[in-house]
């Protein structure tokens, strides 16, 4: 469970990327998913590998190379199956990233040293460019782990390769030295460009994460608020009554278009009906006149705040429901709003129960107070009328009856008529109220009353015998305050009390005024309790915003963007099946556009320096990445022409058109399109062009500033074959090129690099360059021939950027619909807040429903508006001044 107020709402605080959730989510997410689909990639290459060795070679003559790509595909195999079958290898994630680099070397160092005195510096370039740019994108390892490690591989290569070659091959020292620097250029360009992925992926998935959460914390806290206003809404309003009231104000806001303001003549429907067999209750608490002229307003107001809790927790008890409180009157309906046929016996109990209790807190403060209790039953009309301030009250004859019945009562008993009785039977004995004595109208009406008999007035009659509760000493106090004291000690869920922490009203009593004894609680146990309850209510919400985050977490993982089946999606292609949410997502504005490009730039000067350090350098070189270079640049200056000429697009009109035009860059998608189109497509094809265009050369034909014309002396290799596998490798860094823009179209993508890979693959097999025998010396291995080697690892990284590029489509469709999800919630929220905020303000005066909505709710000024009509209470707010 979470750490007490780590989840709570709090605009202030922020999570950490060290949070065990994030790391959960980020797990589930992302590092799970990339890690099985490296394996599988991984996977099928080891079985191509295997099928080409078997159909092309003889295996006693390499035996070490099948034995390590065979291990390596068995090892794979079982930790996709563990990966696949067991969620909790979580913990084994990093040790699992490790023995899939760990294989990877040691293939790669296989391949390399599998036959001694053949070494060449362009050896299996691409397969440890291959390991670094995975080990960025798809190993779970952190930022600092995946540089270590992706470094290690660049310079083992490096290092380990120029040593063996430099103490081996007769080669010219310039040759090897612009061979090393071509290396170098292109692990560097891997390293930068896994590193920009891996940076972008992860502020991605900690700003979703953070925005998940976040959204999960304004939920949880718009529920709470909702919970709070219908609360206070079904202490004034029936929930039958509210429920109509807002299916008639939500239909009304359908209308108007408008969750915020509605006129005085919304409601025309008449919220009243007619209910038979019903039984009314009222309550008089006697002497409470006396008792409040003794009292400060906060003392009156939490007293009656503190007995009226108690009554609607008996009210409950006893299937009532509460109609309305006039001043220290009460008075409550059994039978509504369906019918009962106990309600008699309801309300005779609850009215029992309630002298019961004013006898329990006389008996323990030695105040003179009494509960006067009167009931009738019959029918009634009840429900809301007029257009603003609505009260749900209750009409009839019976009603008034019942309220006679209750001034012509005697102090604690419970006065009831010959109607009521008719419904009790026999479970209660009764005596002759004599009810017409004490009140004309009864007698006028020839109203027959009755009190009804406790039977624990019995059982107390039983226990006379024993000594009397000692109130000597609470006697010293004021009897407001031993009222006060004692109230706090009953535990009542009183209303209001979830707004605030309630002050103190005892705090004016000098610490002087007496012993404390056990019969009378004199302990302000009441805060510590409301301090308790505020703190499990704070816990209760912490725990369900960490389990909303956890289903959150797991719905993410039960579905994948290959075989998952979803309601938002349709099929494989992950279009969104709501065409609007579609629309929206392609032309989300992307905010780290303006990078893709800036990456893509240092991708054609990683190709350039390549082609540079290896090719010859001739006129048509020059000119073809002249030609890219400058539309690259127009590109840049286009795309950070808002950063750059801000100060001077003032005075020229064609710079401020311009800024204008950077601005929409990440903003419009029919602008961002072209561009990206443009770039990709320029590194895409310059990567290739000088070799296409060379035309047909003999074998050892090197040009005119050829770099290293002599041939090698290991088999068939000459400077035309270097030429040609670097050619394939600035192929490889713009098929990197292509990924790095990460939020492009994925269509896009896929088009650009399957035609891209299927020109590579027939310019690379088809046209005849160089003449040359490549399979001359059959005990070399397949691996180390430049064009397998070429058509291999161009369709590996085209497989592995394909799916790569699905994967980050999935991610971004993801919060593009989480974050529309989000948003519809909350302006649900918003309506239903609204619905009950005119509920309120039409039900309470309007500043009494501006504290409980608004930040600053105090339940003394809400409680002292809610108890009007009473004679005392004016005074004793005159006599302080309120």
């Amino acid at each position: 469970m979470p750490a007490k107020g780590k989840y709570f709402f709090n605009e202030t605080d922020d999570c950490r990327m060290s949070d065990p959730l994030y790391e959960k989510y980020r797990y589930t997410s992302q590092q799970h998913p990339l890690l099985l689909l490296l394996l599988f990639i991984a996977i099928i290459f080891w079985s191509t590998l295997i099928i080409v060795f078997f159909t092309t070679e003889e295996a006693h003559n390499h035996l070490a190379f099948i034995i390590a790509v065979c291990a390596a595909l068995v090892i794979f195999a079982v930790m996709y199956l563990l990966l696949c079958i067991e969620s909790l290898f979580r913990r084994w994630l990093m040790l699992f990233g490790v023995m899939i680099w760990v294989c990877f070397l040691i293939v790669g160092y296989v391949s390399l040293f599998e036959r001694e005195n053949d070494y060449q510096l362009w050896d299996q370039v691409p397969f440890f460019l291959f390991i670094i740019f995975t080990v960025y994108t798809m190993l779970p390892f952190g930022m600092r782990g995946a540089v270590i490690i992706s470094l290690l591989s660049a310079l083992s290569h490096i290092i380990v390769l120029s040593i063996m070659v430099s103490m081996t091959s007769q080669e010219n020292k310039e040759s090897i030295l612009f061979q090393l620097f071509a290396n170098a250029v292109i692990f560097l360009c891997g390293n930068l460009m896994g590193a920009f992925h891996k940076r972008q992926m992860q502020v991605a998935s900690w700003d979703l994460y953070r925005y998940t959460l976040k959204c999960i914390q304004v939920r949880m806290k718009l529920k709470i608020e909702k919970r709070q206003q219908e609360n206070l809404l079904l202490s004034i309003l029936p929930a039958h009554i509210s429920m109509e009231m807002k299916l008639a104000i939500i239909e009304r806001l359908k209308e108007t278009n408008d969750n915020r303001q509605m006129h005085d003549n919304n409601f025309h429907s008449l919220y009243v009906k007619r209910h038979q067999n019903v039984s009314i209750l009222y309550a008089d608490i006697v002497g409470f006149t006396r008792l409040a002229s003794d009292c400060s307003p906060k003392e009156l107001v939490v007293m009656l705040n503190e007995l009226f809790g108690k009554f609607d927790q008996i009210a409950k008890e006893n299937e009532c429901m509460r109609i309305k409180i006039l001043g220290d009157c009460y008075y409550c309906v059994s039978g509504l709003p369906v019918s009962l046929p106990v309600h008699a016996r309801n309300c005779v109990k609850m009215g029992l129960d309630m002298c019961e209790a004013i006898k329990q807190v006389r008996e323990a403060t030695g105040v003179d107070i009494n509960m006067r209790v009167g009931i009738h039953s019959g029918n009634v009309l009840c429900g809301v009328i007029g257009l603003r301030k609505w009260q749900y009250d209750v009409w009839s004859h019976d009603v008034s009856l019942a309220n006679r019945m209750e001034s012509a009562g005697v102090p604690g008993r419970v006065h009831i008529t010959e109607a009521t009785l008719n419904h009790l039977g026999k479970a209660y004995e009764v005596e002759e109220g004599n009810g017409h004595l004490r009140d004309p109208y009864l007698e006028s009406m020839n109203i027959k009353t009755y009190l009804v008999v406790d039977p624990r007035s019995k059982q107390c009659t039983a226990n006379n015998h024993l000594p009397k509760t000692r109130v000597n000493d609470g006697l010293k106090m004021r009897a407001s305050v031993r009222m006060t004291r004692y109230l706090e000690s009953w535990g009542a869920a009183r209303p209001f009390a979830h707004l605030n922490h309630r002050e103190s009203v005892s705090s004016d009593s000098s610490s002087s005024q007496g012993k404390q004894r056990k019969e009378i609680p004199l302990s302000s146990t009441g805060r510590q309790r409301n301090s308790d309850r505020n703190s499990s209510q704070k816990g209760r919400i912490e725990e369900d915003i960490y389990e909303e985050m956890m289903s959150t977490i797991e719905g993410l993982s039960s579905t994948n963007p290959w075989c998952g089946r979803s309601d938002d999606f349709c099929g494989f292609s992950l279009i969104f099946a709501e065409p609007s949410l579609e629309k929206e997502y392609r032309t989300i504005p992307i905010l780290k556009l303006k990078s893709y490009f800036a990456c893509a730039s240092f991708v054609f000067l990683c190709i350039f320096l390549i082609q540079m350090f290896i090719m010859p350098k001739t006129a048509k070189l020059g000119i073809s990445f002249g030609i890219v270079a400058v539309i690259i640049v127009l590109i840049l200056f286009v795309c950070f022409a808002e950063k750059c000429m801000k100060r001077c697009s003032e005075s020229w009109p064609f710079l401020r058109c311009l800024c204008a035009i950077s601005e929409k860059v990440e903003t419009m998608p029919l602008l961002r399109l072209p561009l990206a189109v443009i770039t990709i497509g320029a590194l895409l094809i310059i990567a290739i062009f000088n070799f296409a265009t060379e035309g047909n050369k003999p074998a050892n034909f090197t040009g005119s500033n050829d770099l290293g014309a002599a041939t090698y002396p290991f088999g068939n290799t000459t400077q035309s074959c270097i030429e040609e596998t670097y050619y394939a490798y600035c192929c490889i860094l713009a098929f990197i090129a292509c990924s790095v823009f990460l939020q492009i179209s994925f269509e896009l993508k896929v088009l650009l690099l399957s035609i891209a890979v299927t020109v590579y693959l027939i310019i690379f097999n088809t046209l005849q360059h160089r003449n040359l025998s490549f399979y001359g010396n059959s005990t070399r291995l397949f691996i180390k021939e430049p064009r397998i080697t070429t058509n291999l690892y161009l369709v590996l990284f085209y497989i592995t950027l394909i799916l790569l590029a699905k994967q980050i489509d999935y991610y971004c469709r993801l919060d593009c619909l989480w974050k529309s999800k989000f948003k519809k919630e909350h302006e649900q929220f918003e309506t239903m807040e609204n619905v009950n905020r005119l509920l309120l303000e039409n039900v309470l005066p309007a500043h009494v429903a501006a504290y409980f909505i608004g930040e600053k709710r105090n339940e003394y000024q809400i409680l002292r508006c809610f108890i009007p009509n009473v004679i005392s209470i004016k005074k004793a707010w005159n006599a302080y001044g309120c």
